[in-house]
């Protein structure tokens, strides 16, 4: 008798919605702190910017939220220098790409919570939302934002399409890409289309809620933050998340959604989309 042949298994992707492919306008980002991680990812994001209106694409437009002002123990581990002390971070750090890069991007010195955005709903309108938060309670009330969106806003401009999450404790992280609604996928024999990639408060809730952190007291010194966080991990986030958004505007198509990373060991795990 002849072996029956078993069929091959399709690769899952997720085809990235074409409005940030070819769009007619810059494409709007929500930077959600502008920190360890925030701060290296904004000029990942000056470059990337200036990249991608190179190649004949609109670029980006973003605004930056934050309402923490820069302190001695930010000095070295995030990207400021002493001239920026007492200066709110969103500003300092948005100047000085505006400066570097000729950009008219935005620093917005509150929090993103609810009552930022409902004081102006049109801060809300995103196609990306970048979170780079310190706490559990913080991704979580993003989150609940995010998708508590009325339902005319899927016709409009600037909707929210994805949230990518960055999260880290002393030499480990990861990055998490989600669709913030269903992202009408073509008809493929290779592939196995995903139009929905889970949120990560709720694919990863119960490790989130185990891992929350009760004392944010801040550092005092940048030798006493470093006990806490290593002097590269987020960097190394952040380059990282870079090229996955990179990814998202060159190639269209993403086999995976983020990834894990633990600095100590140098290994890179993949999120694979499914």
């Amino acid at each position: 008798m002849k072996a029956k042949k078993s069929k091959a298994v399709k690769p899952s992707v997720h085809i990235v919605e074409k409005i940030l492919l070819n769009p007619y306008n810059p494409i709007i980002i929500n930077l959600i702190g502008a920190g360890g991680t925030g701060s290296q990812f904004l000029t990942a994001l000056g470059r990337m910017n200036h990249a991608l209106i190179e190649l004949h694409h609109p670029g980006l437009m973003v605004r930056v939220f934050d309402d923490d002002k820069v302190e001695p123990a930010n000095l070295g581990r995030q990207l400021f220098p002493t001239a920026d002390l007492g200066m709110y971070k969103a500003v300092a750090l948005v100047s000085r790409i505006n400066l570097f890069f000729g950009t008219n991007w935005k620093a917005i010195t509150e929090k993103y919570n609810r009552e930022t955005i409902e004081a102006d709903p049109n801060l809300r309108m995103a196609e990306i939302t970048v979170s780079c938060v310190d706490t559990v309670s913080a991704r979580f009330e993003i989150a609940e934002l995010l998708m508590g969106m009325e339902k005319r806003v899927t016709y409009m401009r600037n909707r929210p399409l994805y949230w990518m999450d960055f999260g880290n404790s002393k030499d480990t992280g990861q990055v998490v890409l989600s669709t913030l609604t269903n992202i009408e996928q073509p008809e493929s024999k290779k592939f196995n289309v995903v139009e929905s990639l889970p949120l990560v408060t709720t694919e990863f809730r119960e490790l989130l809620e185990h891992s929350e952190n009760t004392d944010n007291i801040p550092s005092c010194s940048l030798a006493e933050a470093l006990t806490k966080q290593d002097l590269f991990i987020n960097s190394a986030l952040a380059n990282l998340g870079a090229s996955l958004l990179w990814q998202v505007f060159r190639e269209g198509v993403l086999f995976n959604r983020g990834f894990f990373l633990n600095l100590k060991e140098f290994r890179a795990t993949p999120l694979k989309v499914a």
